[in-house]
């Protein structure tokens, strides 16, 4: 299992090392769209902050165990998080765990989804993207939530609770990056204040497929920081319980040795003892 989990653990990274930085380079334009001034009608729907009565959090942990503190730690953070709100919250999930647990404490769960590829497409998860939009744009939810877990190094991991929709302003982006809320993968984008885009052949056209389009690659990429931090945290646990019995093993050998060594010990005493009573009899 350790060895399954570590080949599954490199292809996971090397996915998610190959699109973070597009990832990075796609939030940051979603964050100065969303500051733009629009003359053109209404702003984009996925960009307009409105009064918040329902969120919505999408909680991504895995189909299966064995995965150290993996699941514990992200579902405990998405109960936090729930805690903390003043509205309630309906759950989109990702992966059995979280699912399961939800189910156990009752949490309102609108949608599920499981058994997912182990190197997902952008296109597995296009079902997941078009309940999340479609029901933000319905008015079911005023703010949708992403729980995920942020991969740094086979050894770190980080749990936490990103606003997906609507998406940030640069003066709420940068608010939050001082304040120390947002991720600590994303503290080192600089918002940059009154920069104007000019749109061709309409603001209105470009939005409406560029907004949808990099909302799907925020929660494509959350779904590849969890997985690559999933297998690395089920390597670990399996490297450790793998040492832990080489190490049960090695005690149970030694403990053997001496019983057995005892017993021997013993029936030499006894071939002994009832040597010398033959010997004193004669």
């Amino acid at each position: 299992m350790q060895m399954v989990a570590a080949s599954k653990m490199r292809r996971a990274q090397e996915q998610v090392l190959a699109t973070r930085e597009y990832a990075e380079k796609a939030w940051e334009l979603l964050v100065h769209l969303a500051s733009q001034p629009l003359d053109e009608g209404e702003p984009h729907p996925l960009l307009t902050p409105r009064p918040v009565q329902r969120t919505g959090l999408v909680l991504i942990t895995s189909d299966k165990g064995l995965a150290g503190g993996y699941n514990h730690n992200i579902i405990r953070r998405a109960v936090q998080f729930m805690q903390s709100c003043s509205t309630p919250v309906r759950l989109i999930t990702i992966g059995r765990k979280g699912r399961d647990f939800m189910l156990r404490i009752g949490a309102d769960i609108a949608a599920e989804f499981m058994d997912l590829p182990s190197q997902p497409r952008i296109l597995d998860i296009l079902p997941i993207t078009r309940v999340i939009i479609e029901d933000f744009e319905r008015g079911l939810f005023d703010e949708v939530y992403l729980a995920y877990t942020i991969f740094h190094t086979t050894m770190s991991y980080e749990p936490a609770v990103l606003r997906l929709l609507p998406i940030y302003r640069s003066a709420e982006f940068a608010a939050e990056v001082r304040s120390g809320i947002l991720p600590s993968v994303f503290r080192h984008i600089e918002p940059v204040e009154g920069v104007q885009y000019v749109y061709e052949p309409s603001a209105r056209l470009l939005l409406n497929t560029v907004v949808p389009r990099f909302t799907e690659l925020q929660v494509y990429q959350a779904i590849l920081e969890s997985f690559a931090s999933e297998h690395s945290a089920r390597m670990v646990a399996m490297r450790s319980a793998t040492d832990n019995a080489l190490e049960m093993i090695d005690s149970l050998t030694v403990t053997y040795n001496r019983a057995r060594q005892e017993a021997i010990t013993k029936e030499i005493l006894d071939i002994a003892g009832g040597a010398e009573a033959l010997s004193k009899m004669r």
